[in-house]
Formats: structure tokens, sequence, C-alpha cells
């Protein structure tokens, strides 16, 4: 049986922690806008629930698809509310992910000059000294 060292485990996994996100979490500037997109689409669920009495999956879906401006077309709101919320939402989404994609740009920056280039290099430096 083979021993993996920590640092073999923090290769695989790190992929997977900055896929879902997780680092946006972690980031207190960026952990507000994360948290917004979640709250975002709660209540969006919530009010295409209520308002056009899908089922919580459908809703769900409804609301990222509209969010993320996919819009399959395969649900549609029927209700004049239901329009006059999507428009709402639609936009709010809109500002959202842009905000979203603002964080991971600035924290996938951030990684990049640390770990590579000649900034890299300086940090590292910095680093070591700073250790001694």
């Amino acid at each position: 049986m083979k021993n993996h060292s920590p640092i073999s485990i923090q290769r695989f996994l790190k992929p997977l922690y900055r896929f879902f996100l997780m680092d946006l979490l972690v980031d207190r500037q960026a952990r507000p806008v994360l948290i917004y997109a979640f709250v975002l689409i709660a209540a969006g669920a919530g009010l295409f629930h209520w308002i056009e009495k899908w089922g919580w999956l459908d809703s769900v879906y409804y609301t990222v698809v509209t969010i993320t401006t996919i819009g399959f077309g395969d649900l549609t709101p029927k209700t004049s509310l239901g329009k006059i919320v999507t428009i709402f939402y639609a936009l709010n989404g809109i500002a959202l992910l842009l905000m979203l994609f603002d964080q991971i740009r600035r924290i996938r920056a951030r990684e990049y000059a640390e770990t590579s280039g000649p900034i890299a290099a300086q940090i590292k430096k910095e680093r070591r000294s700073g250790e001694a």
C-alpha cells in the first residue's frame, strides 16, 4: 500500500477546492458576494415556487439558468407577477455574475502572482528572510 504524503493529497484536492469556489468562501473580501449568490438563488427559488407553483428543483433550476443568462426556455413564468419578478431577478443576476467573476479574477490573479513570475521570486525571498 502506497503512503501518500500530504503534499500529493493537497495537489489533488486544490483543483476541486477551486472548482467548488471554496477559495471564495475562505477569502474575507469575496465571502459576502458568494453568500449573496446563495441567498439570491434561495430567495428566487422560494419566489418562483410560490408564484409559479413549481417544485423546488424546478425553481432552483430556473433561478440558476436565469442568473447565468443561459435561458434554455424549458421553464417560463406563466403569471404576470412571475414575469415581472423574472425581469428584476435577471438584471440582479447579471450584476451578481459580474461581482463573482471579479472576485474569482482577483483571487486567481493573486494566486498566480504568488506562485509564478518575478513577483513570486520576491515573495518567496521575503518569506524566507522572515522565517530566519
